[in-house]
């Protein structure tokens, strides 16, 4: 049987009066949870399984519920990011470089339209994909080992000073920072704890989420105090409320890139969502920024990211389904989920329960145009959020920081860890040091550290197996040739900006 009768099959499944309902319902709820700092669509999904097991849905009911969440918290995290300059969840940090700057000019409703559509975009293509090469892009992750994973962060933090455009040296401090704070807790080869101080609490190091909700929302509020007596007032311009059409088919091409690379880092699994957007971005920044303009409140800096979180988040399925491997963390707790109900992920999946596979792809077609219908008219809605008074925002920030970080682990040490991330995040925005290389530290640090060693326990010790596999040596020649070409560029600029301070 063809693709196009099982997809049939699927939307019969999906277009059920309840299915329907559900997806809806998943969509409303996930973008408001994907807007809050701090929640993200992990906890989002964990929050709510108790709903879907309450409500005695079906399986493929249950997972179609889940899964709208999980795409509405990709679509939703997009919100606070350029609103407020806090993301919503971990992949929307990049969002952050050009949303909150295209904000602060008065392009608020653009920004959000931009995102909107990139999101679409990036999902559409996701599923598409997820419909069509699921079980070969699977086997093609197979092949990748440790070494090659640790090969691929390497790219990522060789490139990570074309995330913010700023000082090398700062850029390059601050990814040190991250990774160093990612040492933190117990040794994942000896159980020895490390940098923890005796302090237990610490033996799980620290959680990303509460580190990204001090460093950008807690020093927010720090920054605003600290300027409340000032004369220069802080007010953002509105702009209008909805943007015009043609205002919001800007980032051309950027969308079909940052949906490709997405995609690509998706389906390997453990990459994530996170990986998608940097790795999206920093391709968009080399291609496109002929003039400087990233950073500085680029449309095509926001659709690269979004697109390419949104596609991540679709191709993290693929491994899920097909392998039983969550390729993120929402779809390990969905792969949890399956488990509880007797369902097996695998490569026989597709063969033995087809209803629900492709009731649940045929769901996603569906949540993607019911997200995009619902995020356009609701921008005019979010604008009006910086028209509130900073004096009412803020303290409606910290509340929702403080909650949402005492929702997820209930504990009061926690609370602490993100006020010290929020005066640490003070200091290193006065010092002109950009946040994101510290997050990216903190959240790609365990995973590179962690196929390191596994390479390592393979060959004995052997550093050579970081060469030894064609995918590794392909990476770092990538990766090589980038840093060439990045050198390069910056030798060309300052050559041209010294003839020009010289003169004619």
């Amino acid at each position: 049987m063809d693709i196009l009768s099982l997809l049939g099959q699927g939307f019969a499944v999906a277009l059920t009066p309840t299915n329907l309902a559900l997806a809806m319902f998943g969509c409303f709820i996930g973008t408001m949870i994907g807007a809050l700092p701090g929640i993200g669509p992990v906890n989002g999904v964990a929050i709510l399984i108790p709903v879907a097991f309450s409500l005695g849905l079906e399986p493929v009911s249950a997972l179609i519920m889940l899964s709208c969440i999980y795409y509405g918290c990709m679509y939703g995290g997009r919100i606070s990011s350029i609103m407020l300059n806090i993301p919503g969840d971990e992949p929307a940090i990049m969002t952050t470089l050009d949303g909150y700057p295209m904000a602060k000019a008065g392009k608020a409703s653009q920004a959000l339209a931009i995102s909107a559509l990139a999101s679409f975009v990036g999902a559409t293509f996701a599923t598409i994909g997820l419909t069509l090469f699921a079980p070969m892009l699977a086997k093609a992750a197979i092949y990748f080992g440790p070494a090659d994973y640790f090969a691929l962060y390497v790219m990522a933090f060789a490139t990570i000073g074309g995330v913010t455009g700023a000082n090398p040296f700062k850029t390059l401090l601050a990814a040190f920072l991250g990774l160093m704070i990612a040492s933190v807790g117990l040794d994942p080869a000896t159980g020895t704890a490390r940098y923890t101080f005796g302090s237990y609490h610490l033996y799980d190091g620290f959680d990303p989420i509460v580190a990204i909700v001090g460093l950008f929302a807690i020093s927010e509020v720090l920054v605003y105090l600290e300027g409340v007596h000032k004369d220069e007032a802080r007010s953002v311009p509105l702009g209008r409320a909805i943007p015009k059409f043609s205002e919001i088919f800007v980032g051309g091409w950027a969308h079909a890139r940052g949906s490709v690379i997405g995609f690509l880092c998706g389906i390997l699994p453990g990459a994530g969502a996170s990986l998608g957007a940097f790795m999206s971005y920093i391709f968009e920044r080399r291609w496109s920024d002929k003039n400087g303009t990233f950073g500085k409140g680029d449309p095509k800096g926001i659709v690269a990211p979004e697109a390419g979180n949104n596609a991540a988040s679709g191709g993290a399925l693929i491994p899920m389904l097909t392998l039983g491997v969550p390729g993120s963390g929402t779809t390990a707790v969905m792969l949890a989920l399956l488990i509880s109900l007797n369902i097996q992920p695998g490569p026989l999946l597709f063969e033995r329960e087809p209803e629900m596979v492709w009731g649940l792809i045929a769901s996603l077609y569906i949540a993607n145009v019911v997200l995009l219908v619902m995020n356009i008219p609701m921008v005019g809605i979010f604008t009006r959020v910086l028209a509130m008074p900073q004096w009412i925002l803020m303290p409606f920030v910290v509340m929702v920081s403080f909650l949402g970080i005492y929702s997820i682990s209930h504990s009061t040490f926690d609370l602490f860890v993100m006020i010290g991330f929020g005066v640490l995040g003070y200091g290193l925005r006065k010092l002109d040091i950009s946040l994101v290389p510290v997050i990216l530290g903190l959240l790609l640090g365990a995973d590179m550290e962690n196929n390191l060693r596994r390479a390592l326990s393979i060959s004995g010790g052997d550093f050579s197996i970081l060469l030894a596999s064609p995918i590794s040596v392909l990476l770092y020649v990538v990766t090589f040739a980038m840093l060439m070409l990045a050198f390069g560029f910056a030798y060309v600029g300052r050559r041209k900006a010294r003839r020009a301070a010289d003169g004619p």
